[in-house]
């Protein structure tokens, strides 16, 4: 399988790079241009050949052949996945706005609470009357002074006795719930962003390795160049030969340009996840060439783990439960209310002593009512059936949401399966190619074997390379993935 069409897969773990994969798969075009002209139509004529004549010893490359560069190493003190992985989550923007949501429906749950208080109602008035000529109430008796200026005093206490087990208990259940809610969306999106730091860090240790490979190669088509001119100075190679090492030379450059854009690329990557600011730097904490063991883990049993374990499924049952409550809040509405109520009253004067005087009178008042309107019957009905549906819908939501997580899963527990096998396989192929160049390379160099042979042989060698670097890159981001589909990253931050 060539990297061109590992890049086009669509399980790939890493679909910012590929851009730059591409670029460094472009390395191989004039390798393998030069590969697929192995014999012109009409060679060029060599220069004759000295009889005793041998061509001068090769010029050994910097990167043998026989032993592939380190890709990248853990410097001490470096960063690693997990450094970026709790700076991304704690300094997520997404994360912030849902706790603003769970200040928001902590304030929601403090108001429902305030209802099981008794409704406490105080007043304080001054009234200045118009003044009028009373009229005697009957012959031989005189009429009363009115009293111009009344002062009242009120304090009442109304406690809403049906409404503690119809409305306000399963109000105040709505309002807790979904707070609960809002804590679990923080949760998930701080392990989204966790992961997606992750994710960001192995692409920018991806794009250093991929430096790297990048100017191995450059500096493999530069002992070619050598080699090549070695054995035209002998006339065991045209002059055709020459030049287009020369331009496997100049295409090499270009890719390693290339490469190191994409490191700066990924750097801010890193950065914007971490929100780290522009005077930062930083250095590999972690062994990119290292492999990593092997996951454990039976299909099944992980979907069943991620089910339990997601908070975005754990968001959807408390907001599930919210709606059930708030539609029995609302259902309350049909029934009569009945309150008790308490009144006084401190006035001057005091409406319920006659004859009125000037003077301060203290009375009060207990009693209870029901009250009950058929217009509640609707309101209320309509209202409950409303809530019935949002329950009814998130039940669904959870449904879907659950399925989405299945397939989460699998399709990451197989990246990963296949991300092991690639680099067992990748290693193999890698060790095997960079064999056969070293040996057509000597063969060349003592004019048993042609220009061709040893391009082709580069052109595999190269391409193992980039094999080897998109198997390890997928084996890290694919298990990153994976943790975050089981919920295992979410647990660790709401610890």
């Amino acid at each position: 399988m060539s990297f061109r069409s590992i890049r086009h897969s669509p399980t790939s773990p890493l679909p910012r790079l590929w851009p730059a994969a591409a670029a460094l798969a472009a390395l191989l075009g004039p390798a393998s241009a030069f590969a697929q002209s192995a014999k012109p139509a009409t060679p060029a004529p060599s220069p004759p050949v000295v009889a005793g004549a041998a061509a001068p010893a090769p010029e050994e490359p910097r990167t043998s052949a026989a032993q592939t560069p380190d890709l990248v190493r853990a410097a001490p003190g470096g960063l690693t996945a997990d450094q970026v992985a709790v700076r991304a989550a704690k300094t997520s923007y997404s994360a912030k706005a849902s706790e603003e949501n769970i200040r928001a429906a902590a304030a929601r749950v403090d108001a429902a609470w305030a209802n099981y208080l008794p409704r406490v109602t105080t007043a304080a008035r001054y009234t200045r009357l118009s003044n009028y000529t009373v009229a005697p109430l009957a012959p031989g008796f005189p009429g009363f002074a009115l009293i111009l200026d009344q002062y009242l005093l009120q304090a009442s206490v109304a406690v809403p006795i049906s409404d503690y087990f119809l409305r306000i208990n399963e109000a105040h259940t709505a309002a807790t719930h979904a707070a609960v809610a809002a804590k679990h969306d923080v949760v998930a999106a701080r392990a989204k962003s966790a992961a997606d730091g992750k994710v960001a860090y192995y692409g920018w240790l991806t794009a250093q390795a991929a430096l790297v490979v990048a100017t191995a190669t450059h500096d493999l088509q530069k002992t070619l160049v050598q080699d090549a001119k070695n054995q035209f100075a002998v006339g065991n190679a045209s002059k055709a030969d020459v030049l287009q090492a020369e331009s496997a030379v100049a295409a090499a450059e270009l890719m390693v340009e290339r490469a190191k854009n994409l490191v700066s690329l990924t750097e801010r990557q890193v950065k914007v996840a971490m929100h780290a600011g522009d005077d930062e730097r930083f250095s590999p904490g972690e062994d990119f060439d290292r492999d990593l063991p092997q996951f454990e883990g039976n299909l099944n049993e992980l979907v069943r783990e991620a089910h339990t374990s997601r908070y975005e499924i754990k968001s959807i049952d408390a907001n599930a439960d919210a709606a059930v409550a708030q539609a029995r809040a609302v259902g309350g509405g049909r029934y009569p209310s009945l309150s008790a109520f308490a009144d006084g009253v401190y006035a001057n004067p005091n409406s319920r002593k006659f004859p009125q005087t000037d003077e301060w009178f203290g009375t009060w008042a207990l009693g209870a009512q029901v009250t009950w309107s058929p217009n509640d019957l609707m309101t209320s009905s309509a209202g409950m059936n409303e809530a019935d549906a949002r329950a009814a819908q998130l039940v669904a939501q959870k449904g879907l949401t659950r399925d989405g997580i299945e397939l989460e899963v699998t399709q990451a527990f197989q990246a990963v399966r296949e991300a092991e096998a690639a680099t067992a396989t990748t290693k193999r192929q890698l060790e095997a190619s960079a064999e056969a160049y070293r040996v057509a390379r000597e063969l060349f160099t003592h004019g048993r074997a042609t220009a061709t042979q040893v391009r082709e042989a580069e052109t595999g060698f190269t391409r193992a390379r980039l094999e080897s670097l998109n198997a390890k890159a997928q084996s890290r981001t694919g298990r990153v993935r994976l943790e975050h589909a089981l919920g295992r990253s979410a647990r660790d931050l709401a610890k």
